[in-house]
């Protein structure tokens, strides 16, 4: 009884002690949610509905509409699926921290994210870049993604397939 009690008790203490060794370790702690913040960001400004003025551009030719964004979970999906915080990615990102950048990069060749950069003020987000580029046998992508709450966002992306011209498009979207 007093064997199966000490073990109950030091299975219980194990257990509890675990999520304090992953935040020292620099697991997940150490990565910036992008994901979430993403998420919260939709559900802001699906509550808030502002109007926007979004420009899209591909082959050079523009295409400008003022407008209101029926589903903002899709329209920051690119944002949202550059999450750095994989659990295969974990210790393959290099951070650096200034006063108000903090900086994310990799040169791993499988992670498409390669560059991170998250701007605060005050322990709150004034601006996000994110860097990505792919290639494989067929084609080379790179994208780039800026955001500035309440301000601005820009997707560019820029892809080269094989034996093509090189196709870019990009979408600015202005908070009016």
């Amino acid at each position: 009884m007093k064997k199966t009690t000490l073990a109950a008790i030091a299975l219980l203490l194990f257990s509890c002690s675990q999520p304090e060794q992953q935040v020292k370790n620099g697991t997940d702690a150490a990565y910036f949610d992008l994901a979430g913040y993403f998420n919260g960001e939709a559900n802001r400004l699906q509550a808030a509905n502002p109007s926007i003025s979004k420009q899209v551009i591909v082959k050079g030719k523009a295409e400008v509409k003022n407008t209101k964004v029926m589903d903002w979970k899709t329209e920051l999906a690119s944002f949202t699926n550059a999450d750095i915080k994989k659990t295969s990615w974990r210790g393959e990102f290099s951070i650096t921290k200034d006063d108000s950048l903090t900086t994310y990069i990799t040169d791993n060749p499988k992670i498409p994210v390669k560059k991170l950069e998250v701007l605060q003020k005050s322990a709150q987000v004034i601006g996000i870049r994110i860097f990505k580029s792919s290639e494989n046998a067929l084609y080379d992508a790179v994208d780039t993604l800026i955001y500035f709450p309440d301000s601005i966002y820009i997707i560019k992306n820029q892809q080269k397939i094989k034996l093509l011209n090189v196709k870019n498009y990009e979408v600015i979207g202005k908070f009016n």
